[in-house]
């Protein structure tokens, strides 16, 4: 009996490419003689619950079929559980996918990937972050980027990436430092900052460094804080973060730590660009909590 993929699609993710894309795995998968069976939930709570499905079914693996909100679902599912997590990429963010090693764009490259994995056994553990029970790959937001998360969620117009451009010039206007209690395996520190971040990857935003020495495999997660600073120096430093640079500044300290606790009035605390909760909330790290079906490291 072939082994058994489940594809979770988002057939809108990417405009439309999601579809597409599952069509093209699914077809690589059943020419590597695996059997292939794909769900695609009407929103994500049904989605969730076809992943957590799957899972209990007993499959050989799941894949997810879109952006990093289908992974983040998927990984809810997955994490901790004996069954090999695959991604075929086709969001506008694609923070994990990038992360593991997995071709951007390729949808038949990407499954290829997969079908490797399985057939060679090459199968990896990596770690995740969790925060209350919801898992997370790549990066927590906690600061002056979460507050444009809720100012792009708000608005109507534009519609894809183009709303975070101009969430971001909006917020600019309106923001100010923040006062911020955070504690990392038991050191307390209290500051004023524009930005807080705690990343399992180096990742968010679709390929933006926030913290650039994060690693998926130490069992650590990275906490970055950029303190108080004017906003003409802000606009200088913020946009680093597209090449990892960002860290060099003195206004940024890099704090890496098992467990993070943060305080801060007024934040709502976005994971791999979904809602999680507003802030006090506390952070760990989960060694191997998921095993990825990607590349070996080199």
């Amino acid at each position: 009996m072939p082994r058994e993929v489940v594809l979770l699609v988002n057939p809108v993710a990417g405009r439309g490419r999601g579809a597409s894309a599952a069509a093209a795995a699914a077809e690589l998968l059943r020419a590597e003689g695996l059997s292939v069976r794909a769900v695609a939930g009407r929103d994500a709570v049904e989605a969730a619950g076809l992943a957590a499905d799957a899972v209990d079914s007993g499959t050989d693996a799941v894949v997810a079929v879109g952006g990093d909100g289908m992974v983040h679902l998927a990984l809810q599912a997955v994490a901790e559980r004996d069954v090999p997590f695959g991604v075929v990429p086709t969001g506008t963010g694609n923070d994990f996918a990038r992360a593991i090693g997995v071709p951007l764009g390729r949808p038949a490259a990407a499954a290829a990937v997969v079908a490797r994995a399985l057939r060679e056994g090459t199968v990896r553990a990596v770690d995740l972050g969790r925060s209350d029970g919801t898992w997370f790959g790549c990066v927590a937001a906690a600061g002056f980027d979460a507050r444009v998360n809720d100012r792009a969620n708000r608005m109507t117009w534009p519609r894809g990436r183009a709303r975070y451009p101009l969430a971001m010039l909006a917020e600019l206007g309106v923001f100010r430092p923040l006062p911020y209690v955070i504690e990392t395996d038991g050191s307390r520190w209290e500051t004023r900052a524009m930005l807080v971040v705690v990343g399992n990857a180096r990742s968010y935003g679709g390929g933006m460094l926030v913290t650039p020495g994060a690693r998926m495999d130490d069992g650590l997660l990275d906490v970055l804080v950029l303190s108080e600073l004017p906003t003409h120096q802000f606009l200088r430093v913020f946009p680093r973060v597209y090449r990892g640079t960002h860290v060099s500044h003195p206004a940024v300290t890099v704090l890496q730590a098992r467990r993070v606790h943060l305080q801060a009035p007024g934040i709502t605390t976005y994971v791999d660009g979904e809602v999680l909760g507003p802030l006090p909330r506390t952070f760990e790290a989960v060694p191997g909590a998921v095993r990825v079906l990607a590349p070996q490291p080199s």
